[in-house]
């Protein structure tokens, strides 16, 4: 499971910033959700769980509300000016330069309108700390957000309003209860999440419905996207990949061989990139996969590509440095 790692160490932070604020619970929830995030003077170096690129410019979310924004040519990382939350960032979804949301802890989802730079809280939830894990928008006005227990959240009006979607009852049984780690569009159209116990789930009406793609795996998927040929790739514990070329109508399973879990996905033209635990870069052209390992195995938790074609990786410590040599 995601809990292994990136959940529980994104618990902790929570947790870290919950003990630093206030011994009042009431204190306590209102520093995470409401009081903007704290001025980092190395904004850069802290836990990264998501990222993408908004036009020419990348934008990172992490721990303690931190958003890190770097232009494509200059990749200098500065803070973003205003985040009203402390909460910990899961992901971010730009849908062009200047329109983006994040989600993280206590269901919080934040919408930017100027590159990242400053945002505004759209929505948090007080009753319990039900993590949002991914989010996705197809456009400015319709978007997913996915998370802890099956959450699934969808807006029609560009994250002004938020309604959640009750899932079908997952096909061996027992209800909708299987945590969402990921979404992403697919081919023709289709939205898809990844989830555990090797379940993927599709939708080609904008979210409202769902049905499940079934895999054949047992294990949870952290992660997935499309390639230009219309590959479908998912991702997650142990190393395991699968493809789709149907549109998830049926799947294959591709030989990573790596046992570490991929935490996140990138593309380049014809090829899929994955990064993971244990400092694993993995990249899928056609039928050839080429795994690669840092030294010094720092666990690796998101990667984009920036309008270069450079890739661009982020971790525990933040921004990833190349590894000098001998």
């Amino acid at each position: 499971m995601k809990f292994d790692y990136l959940l529980i160490l994104g618990l902790l932070c929570v947790q870290v910033a919950i003990a630093s604020e206030s011994s009042s619970p009431t204190a306590q929830l209102a520093s995470l959700q409401q009081l903007a995030a704290r001025s980092e003077p190395h904004a850069a170096k802290k836990l990264i769980l998501g990222a993408t690129r908004a036009g020419k410019h990348l934008v990172a979310v992490g721990e303690h509300g931190v958003i890190i924004i770097a232009d494509d040519d200059r990749l200098e990382w500065r803070q973003a000016k205003l985040v009203p939350t402390r909460a910990t960032l899961n992901d971010v979804s730009f849908v062009d330069e200047r329109n983006g949301w994040a989600v993280g802890h206590w269901g919080v989802i934040l919408h930017t309108t100027d590159g990242g730079e400053t945002w505004v809280l759209q929505r948090a939830a007080t009753a319990e700390d039900r993590p949002l894990f991914a989010v996705h928008f197809i456009d400015g006005q319709h978007g997913i957000a996915v998370g802890l227990w099956s959450l699934m959240l969808r807006t029609e009006d560009g994250g002004a309003s938020w309604k959640e979607v009750v899932l079908p009852s997952p096909p061996d049984g027992g209800k909708a209860d299987r945590n969402l780690f990921g979404v992403f569009a697919a081919s023709e159209g289709q939205l898809m999440v990844v989830a555990e116990r090797g379940a993927v789930l599709r939708s080609s009406d904008m979210g409202e419905s769902w049905t499940y793609s079934l895999t054949g795996y047992k294990g949870s998927f952290w992660t997935g996207g499309l390639l230009a040929d219309g590959r479908v790739f998912v991702a997650g514990l142990r190393g395991t990949i699968y493809s789709s070329r149907d549109g998830g109508n049926s799947w294959l399973p591709v030989s990573s061989g790596t046992k570490s879990s991929l935490t996140a996905f990138s593309k380049s033209p014809g090829v899929a990139t994955f990064v993971g635990l244990d400092g694993i870069r993995l990249n899928v052209a056609g039928h050839s996969v080429h795994v690669a390992q840092r030294q010094d195995r720092l666990p690796l938790t998101a990667v984009v590509t920036n309008g270069n074609g450079k890739l661009i990786t982020f971790s525990r410590n933040g921004v990833v440095q190349p590894e000098q040599g001998p």
